[in-house]
């Protein structure tokens, strides 16, 4: 049986992004994102972190309410988000979505949480991140994904790590079909769901797969 987990980390979540909470097995807010949890009204049943950005009230808070809260040092080699996310898999979640990934104001934390979905460690888990019509996730050579987008919505094919070869698309508006992507070249930009079902497959190489729904597209 699939369990399902969501990390909120500290960027800024799209208020729509509060619904993915529903049904899942396992909320885990890394430092700062308990605040936004807090703000909808929704208790963690984790909270991992050195929780320098976290209101050391709010973590009190949490603490007797029964919240377990795994401190970690300020110098460490890990960000709060991926030790969120490894402590997800580790407790034997297999799908984890990431809130709060995305926004504010630390464009390398950014950087450093979408890379979180390249790493070779994670491969055997489904990891995205997730804000209001964004998702981001991705796909490894020999593999396919199928799309999740509704029709018009922009797709964004993004070489990462080297070059990703043979990829092919099916339902999108500017066809691939086994061509080359190179890493640092803009070519898989801002296509589009003609047709569906849609899907990127790849035969080597690692792709983030970036989905955007249209205006007034759900």
């Amino acid at each position: 049986m699939t369990r399902r987990a969501v990390v909120v980390a500290g960027g800024v979540p799209d208020p729509a992004d509060a619904e993915l909470l529903d049904g899942v097995d396992l909320v885990v807010a890394a430092d700062a994102g308990a605040a936004w949890l807090e703000s909808i009204g929704r208790r963690p049943d984790l909270l991992v972190g050195d929780l320098d950005s976290t209101d050391p009230e709010l973590v009190a808070r949490l603490e007797r309410a029964g919240v377990p809260v795994e401190r970690h040092p300020a110098d460490k080699d890990e960000s709060d988000a991926e030790l969120a996310v490894r402590r997800a898999l580790r407790d034997g979640c297999d799908e984890v979505t990431i809130l709060g990934a995305l926004g504010g104001r630390r464009l390398d934390h950014e950087l450093a949480n979408l890379l979180l979905l390249v790493d070779p460690d994670v491969a055997g888990a489904t990891l995205r991140i997730v804000r209001g019509g964004t998702l981001v996730r991705a796909v490894r050579g020999p593999g396919r994904m199928d799309l999740e987008s509704a029709l018009h919505a922009t797709v964004s094919l993004l070489p990462v790590i080297g070059d990703a070869c043979g990829v092919r698309t099916m339902g999108l508006a500017f066809p691939l079909d086994g061509g080359t992507l190179r890493i640092g070249r803009s070519r898989g930009l801002s296509n589009v769901v003609a047709s569906q079902p849609a899907s990127v497959s790849l035969d080597d190489g690692v792709l983030l797969v970036v989905e955007s729904a249209a205006e007034g597209v759900i």
